[in-house]
């Protein structure tokens, strides 16, 4: 989970390096940047949500049932994996 996170920061570097000699060169710079926040934030979103649920299952606020559904959901709406 953790490389994933570094490959993408190393890719976001080197096309800043090479990118940044032209205009469209800087605006992809800006939007792989822009992607890479959002996307940050996304999975920042899912921690939060699932920290949730867990806490729910610990205080018997639902089942294992709907904890299993709701991990699950988690996991598959996550970009990593």
């Amino acid at each position: 989970m953790m490389s994933k996170t570094v490959a993408a920061g190393l890719l976001a570097i080197l096309i800043g390096v090479t990118g940044c000699e032209s205009s469209g060169g800087s605006a992809a710079l800006g939007g792989v940047a822009g992607a890479a926040v959002g996307a940050g934030g996304y999975e920042f979103h899912l921690n939060q949500q699932k920290n949730i649920v867990e806490q729910d299952y610990k205080d018997g606020k639902i089942d294992k049932r709907e904890y299993d559904i709701r991990i699950d959901q988690l996991k598959r709406d996550s970009f990593i994996q």
